[in-house]
């Protein structure tokens, strides 16, 4: 897998799967809805599976001597490495906002979401749900993508949507808190076991779907 990993990254990558991690820095952006850039995230992944149709790297894949739900694995492992490191780098911003940054005045009275532990909850569920709606949807014909990248847009924005709602709800305030509290210590929570089951769901079906597909 070590082996299947370096090829994805090094021959099958889009340059922009890496560049889009800047995107991360939108934490910083005060009166923004930065969860946008956890999409902007898996939108630079999503140019290495346009890179890999087109170039036809899944035919090639799978001309290798490698059972064909190793190309999946190949393609969730790159997945996984990018979404890691853009939630890596955002841990740093958040510990940034909260504890240097948080009483700076753009921040302070902020409408719209803060950068603390319920937005990294949020980023998760973002990224989970790209693994199970676009990789999924990406593996029903490994050729086709337009439709499941559409819906994944619009399940997004739904996403987004809730989350900017959610602080303003009375008892939920602590939610967009520059402060730690239990509330976001949930969300966080809530994120990782829902990124766990959607990215394992998004795997499995993956799988199931690319065995039937006929290249």
């Amino acid at each position: 897998m070590s082996k299947l990993l370096a090829k994805e990254m090094r021959l099958s990558a889009s340059k922009l799967s890496y560049i889009f991690i800047v995107f991360t820095l939108m934490a910083f952006i005060p009166q923004y809805p930065i969860l946008v850039g956890a999409f902007f995230v898996c939108f630079g992944i999503f140019h290495s599976f346009q890179t890999a149709r087109e170039s036809n790297d899944i035919v090639y894949s799978s001309l290798l001597p490698i059972a064909k739900r190793d190309v999946v694995r190949g393609k969730f492992a790159f997945t996984l490495v990018i979404q890691g490191i853009a939630f890596a780098v955002s841990i740093v911003f958040v510990a940034i906002r909260m504890l240097v940054a948080g009483d700076a005045g753009p921040y302070g009275f902020n409408a719209m979401m803060n950068a603390n532990l319920a937005y990294l909850g949020y980023m998760l569920i973002i990224f989970g749900l790209f693994n199970l709606v676009f990789i999924a949807g990406f593996f029903k014909t490994a050729y086709k993508f337009g439709g499941a990248f559409v819906i994944y847009i619009v399940i997004t924005t739904i996403v987004v949507s809730l989350a900017e709602v959610l602080h303003h709800i009375p008892g939920l305030e602590a939610l967009n808190s520059n402060a730690y509290g239990p509330l976001q210590l949930i969300a966080l929570i809530a994120g990782i076991v829902l990124f766990a089951v959607m990215t394992f769901a998004g795997l499995k079906l993956s799988e199931k779907r690319f065995e039937r597909v006929d290249l």
